[in-house]
């Protein structure tokens, strides 16, 4: 395992190296995840922003927009760089009025990873999550049929890694009785801790947890601590939320989303902020 705590790349298994400052896509299509983006150039600038400050790791998936996400990043990034890694997902749909619909049937999975396939403009994707629930929580029902289904693809050639988004702990044990793990794709920020043993458990066999809703998601981090030590620190809020999760585990992944160049810089920035001891102890007392 290859890491550097504070930022830096995370080698993984078969040689995936990924950038643990990462960019989340969802947030380019409109409101509620829904249509397309408010302004389609600054969205398309967004990601060449990205790719030039040395990300190359991209989160999206054909139900953010629908499509719309992944047509963008074909136009502003395709043909793709060598290093660049599009992690996608699968097992929801959309509703005519922005729904969210689980989708997990394994003739409907295939049909997913087709249309990505399609609408990223590539061969083969890069890592496939399979999404098991939104982020309300997780279960411990079996996934052993829509898992082994995107194991089938990858046999096939189509996928070159998977992963899971709103696992259990013992759904990642059960899908690594049936194709390696890559990356486990999980709520968790400074006020949401439930995972702390899975952060621990993927740091200790080199699965990268990418931590998603980052700041909060669709209800921002609010603390008077973090405000607090975001102050003495001088950096944003965001940036010391970011940073603390970064130090968390080593082989914990970001995927912050924003539609805005000037925050995208800021969160990058935040891979550079040192957080002291003292500063990491109150922030550590905010999340249960």
């Amino acid at each position: 395992m290859s890491s550097d705590i504070s930022g830096g790349a995370l080698t993984l298994a078969d040689g995936l190296t990924l950038n643990r400052m990462g960019y989340g896509a969802m947030q380019l299509a409109g409101p509620g995840v829904f249509g397309p983006p408010k302004d389609r150039d600054q969205a398309v600038a967004v990601l060449r922003e990205a790719v030039d400050r040395g990300i190359n790791h991209i989160d999206t998936s054909d139900f953010y927009g629908p499509v719309v996400v992944n047509e963008l990043i074909r136009e502003a990034l395709h043909p793709y760089p060598e290093e660049l890694h599009i992690v996608t997902k699968v097992g929801a749909r959309r509703g005519e009025d922005g729904s969210w619909i689980h989708s997990l049937d394994p003739e409907d999975l295939k049909a997913q990873v087709h249309e990505n396939l399609e609408h990223l403009g590539v061969d083969v994707l890069d890592v496939v999550n399979l999404r098991l629930r939104s982020h309300e929580g997780t279960t411990e029902e079996s996934i052993a049929e829509e898992f082994g289904t995107l194991a089938e693809l990858r046999q096939q050639g189509l996928i070159r890694h998977l992963g899971l988004s709103g696992a259990s702990g013992v759904q990642l044990t059960e899908a690594q009785g049936i194709a390696p793990v890559v990356t486990v794709q999980n709520l968790y920020n400074l006020a949401n801790r439930q995972d702390d043993a899975l952060v621990e458990r993927c740091a200790a066999e080199n699965i990268a947890f990418a931590a998603f809703f980052p700041l909060g998601g669709f209800t921002p981090l609010q603390s008077e601590t973090l405000a607090d030590v975001a102050a003495r620190l001088g950096a944003s809020p965001q940036q010391v939320a970011l940073a603390w999760l970064l130090r968390r585990s080593a082989t914990t992944v970001l995927i912050p989303g924003t539609s805005s160049v000037a925050h995208l810089r800021e969160n990058i920035a935040a891979a550079d902020l040192v957080l002291p001891a003292d500063a990491v102890a109150e922030l550590d007392t905010i999340g249960g």
